[in-house]
């Protein structure tokens, strides 16, 4: 089932590109026509590529990897700070560091600096200083809050990128390349999406379009951090099955009573997930009617 519909992105403004005078020639498979001077994107190609996309980045987060947004445009930086926050994932809304992916460590070291300033705080080395040096480590600390606050979590590279804007965020695109990372990223009708694995052809410029699209794939993410919670919730009774069977070895049982135990409380606990599926389904139906008949007082009302 598509994640959007055609009037959506239309609405959102995803279809509208650059001038013809400044396209890319790369971008012509997904580009529908050209009107007033302007290129229209395919919004059909863009609902399968957004589809594609959001797919590969649901499987990563079900895998507990991270991915890294990166959106230094004026028009994109909150939308992508709030959306990206919400799902845990780190992202970078200002200048983008040079060596950010290529020279990591050194990138973990700053970080790690601000952890140490924080513990400085706590453990009263930081009243031991003189006024002027509180000052400048407090303003070493908010610098790199504002640069480096957002990766604070990022121990480790990245598994993918997500980019706004390509030809904005070049370097970015070329350390990931460098090092293998996949890239997923917005790319206009004056980008080139021959270095990008996951091109979503979309306006990169309007705020809505930005929303619409990181909304999306933030909306996978939480689908794959939810399938990845409920994963490791069953884990401990499958720990506990195989425990059972080895106390059961243990003692002088036969191999086939072994099994019909296992499978009877395999059987039991299948037996009880239909029956909290069909109360759920019921209590569901109940509800149901509860909203109908609401809804037909309100309109006899």
């Amino acid at each position: 089932m598509p994640r959007t519909n055609f009037k959506e992105l239309l609405d959102a403004g995803v279809h509208f590109g650059h001038l013809k005078r400044k396209w890319n020639p790369a971008m012509a498979p997904y580009i529908f026509m050209e009107r007033n001077g302007i290129h229209i994107i395919d919004l059909e190609k863009t609902s399968l590529k957004l589809d594609e996309a959001a797919s590969a980045m649901k499987h990563i987060a079900r895998s507990g990897k991270k991915v890294l947004f990166v959106a230094t445009k004026k028009q994109a930086k909150e939308i992508v700070a709030e959306k990206v926050k919400a799902v845990n994932m780190p992202y970078v809304t200002e200048r983008w560091p040079g060596g950010m992916l290529t020279n990591f460590p050194t990138i973990r070291k700053a970080v790690k600096k601000m952890s140490s300033i924080d513990k400085m705080a706590t453990d009263g080395t930081f009243m031991n200083l003189s006024k002027r040096e509180r000052l400048q480590v407090t303003r070493q600390r908010a610098k790199l809050e504002k640069t480096l606050g957002s990766i604070i979590d990022l121990t480790r590279l990245p598994s993918a990128l997500f980019i706004v804007d390509v030809s904005k965020e070049h370097i970015a695109v070329r350390e990931a390349k460098r090092l293998g990372i996949p890239v997923f990223a917005m790319v206009d009708t004056n980008s080139d999406p021959s270095d990008i694995e996951f091109p979503i052809p979309a306006n990169d410029d309007a705020s809505k379009s930005i929303s619409l699209i990181v909304g999306i794939l933030c909306q996978a993410i939480e689908e794959g951090l939810n399938e990845r919670k409920m994963e490791k919730d069953k884990e401990p009774q499958a720990k506990d099955k195989k425990f059972i069977r080895k106390e059961l070895e243990t003692k002088d049982i036969p191999a086939a009573i072994i099994e019909a135990i296992v499978e009877e409380d395999e059987e039991e606990e299948a037996e009880t997930e239909v029956d909290d599926e069909e109360t759920a389904v019921a209590d569901q139906d109940e509800e149901d009617d509860i909203i109908k008949v609401g809804d037909e007082t309100e309109e006899e009302l």
